[in-house]
Parts: structure tokens; sequence; C-alpha cells
């Protein structure tokens, strides 16, 4: 099957972790609003019953899964890109953190309304980033550094990479991108963390697709956004 993705174009956004494990998996897919353009996605979306409430969403067939965590989980269990059992539910719990996480950064240059522009909400998100610089991040990279070191081997669940592994890397990459100073200051705190971020970007699977125009670049329109006045180690 030929999974068919729907995510605004020009953002990597929350459609990159699908991608990745789309990629990574060598899972067979179009993508779609980069062939169709926004309005089509727009329109698809409202003609889906039920109508899923952003994108991404994946169409399999005649399923229509969205939120990323949904999505993945479907992946994981159809292509083996995680483990079985107990451990599947565990890296799906990993999934979830991570979208708790991409929320708060997100937050960070839009703390009061999503739809007015950065600048009219500068100074609530100058305190909103100061409070991520110095709570958030530490307490999200420590658990994940924590769950890293008590697994039985390199990856999340254990000795083989899982779709979140592909994803905590998208989400360094992403913080890194957002907040280069601080991210380069608390590095060295998070050894395991950033050590998968490597591996991860060394896969033989994502070598292609990494090096290839697929992978769109982060950018001022997306999640993770550079303001330079957000920042600081």
């Amino acid at each position: 099957m030929t999974y068919r993705l729907w995510y605004w174009p020009g953002i990597p956004g929350r459609g990159e972790f699908v991608r990745l494990a789309l990629e990574a998996g060598g899972i067979g897919y179009t993508d779609e609003a980069r062939e169709q353009g926004a309005e089509a996605l727009m329109k698809d979306m409202a003609e889906r019953r039920p109508e899923p409430f952003a994108p991404p969403y994946l169409i399999a067939g005649k399923k229509v899964i969205a939120q990323v965590a949904d999505i993945l989980l479907f992946l994981g269990k159809q292509h083996g890109l995680a483990p079985k059992g107990h451990k599947r539910l565990f890296v799906h719990q990993v999934q979830l953190t991570i979208a708790d996480m991409v929320v708060e950064a997100h937050d960070t240059h839009h703390p009061v309304a999503p739809m007015q522009y950065y600048e009219e909400q500068k100074p609530e998100a100058l305190r909103k980033a100061a409070d991520f610089r110095a709570e958030r991040i530490p307490k999200y990279l420590g658990w994940f550094e924590r769950t890293l070191a008590q697994s039985k081997g390199d990856w999340l669940a254990g000795k083989s990479w899982s779709y979140a592994d592909l994803s905590l890397f998208q989400l360094i990459e992403g913080l890194s991108y957002a907040f280069p100073q601080r991210m380069a200051a608390v590095a060295g705190d998070y050894p395991k963390l950033f050590a998968l971020r490597d591996a991860v970007a060394a896969l033989p699977e994502l070598q292609d697709y990494l090096a290839s125009d697929r992978r769109l670049p982060f950018n001022e329109e997306g999640i993770f956004r550079h303001y330079p006045e957000l920042d600081g180690a």
C-alpha cells in the first residue's frame, strides 16, 4: 500500500515526525499537499468524515488516521517500527511526551494566541521562553536522558530503533535550531540523548532522505522558530 500523507506544504512541522518514520521504514507514501497545495489540503480535510481536527493525517486505504502519535502507533504496528507487547505502549508514551514538549516549544513564540503575530505577543514570549530555557528544557531532556540510561540497548526500547527514536532526533534538531545557545550550553548534560541524535542522523535508512529536498529545512513559519531574543545560555 502507498499511503497518502496530508500536511501543510513549506514547513517540516508535525508532519516531519511522520515523514521520518515513513522514510526510515522504506514505506511508500505520497506527500499530497506538497504536490497539490494548501487549498487542496483544506478541501480534502473538510470532506473527510469524521473530519480530522488538524493535519497531519494519513490515508491508509479506507482508514483516515490523524494526530502524530496515533499515526506512528499505527505505522509502528503495521511495519515493525516499534516493539511488540508492553514496550509498544512504552514507545507510544515516549511519543506523547515528545508531543507535549513540541507544544511547549511552540508556545515560546506564541504564548497568547496562535493566530496573532509573534510581534503582537513579544513581551509574553520573552517571559515564556526564559522559563522554557531554564525549567522545561532540563525537565524534559533529563527524563529522556534517564530513559535512555535505563534502556538495555542504545535505543529507547532496546537494541533496535523505533519511531520514537526518530521523533526524538527531530525534537533535538528543532530545539537546536530554535535555541542554539541554550542547547549548546546543556548538551554535555545529556550525552546519551545527543548520542542518539547522532545515531539517527547516521542511519543508513535515512541518508538519502536527509540529503534530499524532501527534507524541509526549519524556518520561521513552523513550530521551531529561531528568534535570537528568545535564546540564551
